[in-house]
């Protein structure tokens, strides 16, 4: 089977798939609809799958989802994009953000995932984390294995881990690109300004839905 364009051995595709039982396994007991696919077009046909024609969508940025292509998809005409994507000034980019907030879809990435089905993201400006939590009508996260820790702490790790990366893709001036580890810098292009944590999906039933790459993905 390949993954990504790269030959992925039976025993590691093994591996990659009770991971991603096991996270389907805890993340519907918390609330969250769970779905499952092989790889990157497998999710982005997922995704799609689930979205009627029509309908608003915002964005989160994830390296996830640009991994997909699923952009492509969406600009084709058949769904209302509010296109955070597209090349504007800072001031159009916090329009989207808001727009977003009231989207009837919001697809994004998660940067960590816990073994009790907590889900955690950590943004510079606080709008992915924000319509995760409350806003859209309709929440679909894409997640690739790698994203699982064991616990809250260790969460945090991978997220101070991929923060330099996170930054670097984004251009922002900050200290982790030059040292490749977080310096907690407390600045305002800081990757690290707002954190949500998702305990479970049980208040609204049905908003938000997790599809599970049983493979790597993102950051």
């Amino acid at each position: 089977m390949n993954y990504e364009g790269v030959s992925v051995n039976s025993e590691k595709k093994e591996r990659y798939d009770e991971i991603a039982a096991r996270m389907m396994e805890v993340l519907s007991h918390k609330g969250f609809d769970t779905y499952y696919a092989a790889n990157l077009a497998a999710a982005r046909d997922q995704v799609l799958e689930l979205i009627p024609e029509n309908v608003s969508i915002g964005l989160g940025g994830s390296v996830t989802l640009e991994q997909m292509d699923i952009l492509s998809h969406l600009r084709t005409g058949k769904y209302r994009l509010i296109d955070r994507y597209r090349d504007c000034t800072p001031a159009q980019h916090i329009k989207y953000y808001k727009e977003a907030l009231a989207a009837d879809y919001f697809l994004t990435g998660a940067n960590a995932i816990t073994s009790k089905g907590e889900i955690v993201c950590t943004d510079c400006s606080g709008n992915r984390v924000a319509a995760m939590i409350f806003g859209p009508e309709k929440v679909i996260i894409v997640a690739g294995v790698n994203k699982m820790v064991e616990d809250m702490e260790a969460a945090f790790r991978r997220i101070k881990k991929i923060a330099p990366l996170n930054a670097k893709r984004n251009g922002h001036r900050t200290p982790c690109t030059l040292t490749g580890k977080c310096e907690n810098c407390n600045l305002p292009a800081s990757m690290c300004n707002y954190t949500g944590i998702i305990h479970n999906g049980m208040r609204f039933k049905n908003r938000i839905a997790v599809v599970v790459i049983a493979g790597e993905a993102g950051f």
